[in-house]
């Protein structure tokens, strides 16, 4: 089962862990510098070493995908929309069909080593992306500096090149007025906090992305130790305000069984209003109030109510208004499964 449909470890409120390790190859130009000819060779030899990385990988070029399949890998946080978009025609990913691997080829930098996981697992994510990341050292040789580490297009990437992201929902925090200032005080402790998609993203859902700022004069270990201390935190901060909202039971009842409510009974419904819907939905799936679904089911309307996973469901192209009806249908289908 691909990553996304799992729940994992303290999945109540942590989504998802990623950990996104940026490379670039020796004596080939940085991207903002590379010609056409530079970027075909970065994919060639990229191509050339994927069987010997293992991990069932395979080469796959943005060129040869449709816009669809394009948006349904942005839609899964498997690629940027920078990438999608600007990157379309230099551009390719190495992926494995559990879909926790994806290396992002020309990209911001030569490489973009991601491995996603369920839930909070930090360690575990970690290992995996190093353990890809020394195998590929043994293929090709990366810029890297003795005094400052892996060199990165960006400043903030240079030293580790790591950043750890965590996929938090906070939607008790919400409702009761708290998340920004949960929020402010984890920027405060070197954490970017952003929306859904990273970087100039906007928070849907209730849904928003941990990572952290420094990279440079700091080790893997100490990253994680740190996302992982404000993780915590934050997880306990959001339990302590759904404590508060279970204490006028049929207050929240009322607020998630109306959201249930449309949701399975609704005859068209649009992307956006299904997040916030299924943001409530998720939480009286988790606070134990509604019983007629399960983990599995949330994580399938999380995923198939957005517009290109809805449309590769169907395996049809259609315009906006049909995917609201589309959408309909499609979150009374697994809610019945």
């Amino acid at each position: 089962m691909n990553w996304y449909l799992q729940s994992g470890k303290e999945s109540d409120v942590v989504l998802s862990t990623r950990v996104r390790l940026a490379r670039n190859i020796k004596d080939v130009p940085f991207i903002g510098h590379m010609s056409k000819q530079d970027a075909e060779a970065v994919l060639k030899k990229i191509q050339s070493i994927v069987p010997s990385l293992g991990y069932g990988l395979k080469f796959l070029r943005l060129k040869d995908m449709d816009n669809t399949t394009r948006l349904s890998l942005i839609e899964k946080h498997l690629i940027s929309p920078e990438f999608a978009v600007d990157k379309a025609g230099t551009g390719a990913i190495v992926i494995n069909d559990e879909e926790n691997i994806c290396i992002m080829v020309n990209e911001e930098d030569h490489l973009r080593i991601q491995v996603l996981s369920s839930g909070l697992e930090l360690e575990q994510t970690l290992a995996l992306a190093t353990e890809i990341d020394e195998k590929l050292q043994t293929l090709i040789n990366y810029a890297f500096s003795d005094k400052y580490g892996f060199l990165t297009a960006c400043p903030t990437n240079v030293g580790t090149g790591m950043r750890a992201s965590i996929m938090v929902h906070l939607p008790a925090l919400t409702l009761t007025g708290n998340s920004k200032k949960v929020l402010e005080a984890a920027n405060n402790f070197g954490m970017n906090i952003r929306g859904v998609y990273g970087e100039g993203s906007k928070p849907q859902g209730d849904i928003y992305q941990i990572s952290n700022k420094q990279s440079l004069s700091v080790t893997e270990k100490e990253i994680i130790k740190n996302i992982k201390a404000i993780t915590d935190k934050i997880i306990d901060q959001e339990r302590l305000a759904r404590k508060y909202l279970g204490k006028e039971q049929i207050e929240l009842e009322d607020k998630v069984y109306r959201a249930y409510g449309i949701l399975s009974n609704a005859k068209k419904i649009s992307s956006d209003e299904a997040k916030d819907l299924l943001s409530m939905v998720k939480l009286g799936v988790d606070m134990g109030i509604i019983k007629e679904l399960d983990d599995l089911k949330v994580n399938k309307l999380i995923l198939y109510t957005k517009p290109a996973n809805l449309q590769i469901r169907i395996d049809k192209t259609i315009d906006s208004y049909e995917r609201d009806v589309a959408r309909a249908k499609i979150i009374k289908e697994i809610i019945n499964e």
